[in-house]
């Protein structure tokens, strides 16, 4: 089934069925590949208005963008069979096995982390054997760590970390995002309290001045997300270049559950 809108022109391919939400990989009017997430496939919560994920991961991609850092694959406002949603650019992703190489994000034994990787977390295995939780520590996941403390990120599992056939990283599934209240939980907490380097308090300080200047960007958000929500992203950014450092987890070490 086809059908039309201001984005793309999607076609269902099939239904991916490992989330929660309805999810459809879709081939648009060039056969290009997306992901289509109707709104109203999305299971309601407790802590996030009903069907508002949509429009999060179109405000996500949108802030990406204004960092300049393209860490989101693009995301757009689209109708597809299952009524307005959003789309997102399908990345064909990287197998382990290609280049002999872990997931940025992975479960390794105790005693073979591999080197330059930050370790999260400690616990059992399915054997009962001692292993962790750690992470790549390159500059592209960690701008990507920091991207979710500016948009308040709940749900940064290691399985929202794709790897495409280049050996480029994206950030995707970002619809439980820019809650005005603290809620960020990840498992990229590799970087805690370490120093914001020069182009992470350039690109930040450009996102601020964007939302105080009441520019393209505010206008563009406030389609998305409530004027409580874009304050609280501008106190955000206000809090991470005051500190000038990555915020440290407080008590309970915020994870998503699960992990991957």
């Amino acid at each position: 089934m086809t059908t039309s809108s201001d984005g793309p022109e999607l076609t269902v391919v099939h239904r991916i069925r490992s989330g929660s939400n309805a999810v459809y990989r879709c081939v648009d009017q060039h056969d290009e590949s997306w992901v289509y997430k109707p709104s109203a496939g999305e299971r309601p919560l407790m802590d996030f208005p009903d069907g508002s994920l949509a429009a999060r991961e179109v405000a996500a991609y949108t802030v990406s963008a204004s960092l300049g850092w393209d860490l989101v694959p693009e995301t757009v406002t689209a109708h597809g069979p299952g009524g307005k949603g959003m789309a997102q650019r399908w990345v064909d992703e990287r197998q382990p096995s290609d280049s002999g190489t872990p997931d940025p994000v992975d479960v390794h034994p105790v005693d073979a982390v591999p080197k330059g990787r930050a370790v999260v977390l400690r616990g059992e295995g399915a054997r009962g054997e001692e292993v962790v939780v750690a992470h790549d520590t390159d500059q592209r996941l960690r701008r990507i760590a920091l991207f979710d403390h500016v948009i308040n990120n709940a749900d940064r599992k290691g399985g929202h970390v794709l790897v495409d056939q280049s050996g480029r990283t994206w950030a995707i599934d970002h619809g439980l995002s820019f809650h005005s209240e603290p809620k960020v939980r990840t498992v990229l907490w590799g970087w805690a309290g370490q120093p914001l380097d020069g182009g992470e308090v350039e690109g930040l300080s450009a996102l601020a001045r964007q939302l105080s200047d009441e520019a393209d960007l505010t206008a563009d958000l406030g389609l998305l997300l409530s004027s409580h929500e874009i304050a609280a992203l501008a106190d955000r950014l206000e809090a991470l270049l005051a500190d000038g450092r990555f915020p440290v987890p407080g008590p309970g070490y915020p994870l998503p559950w699960p992990l991957f």
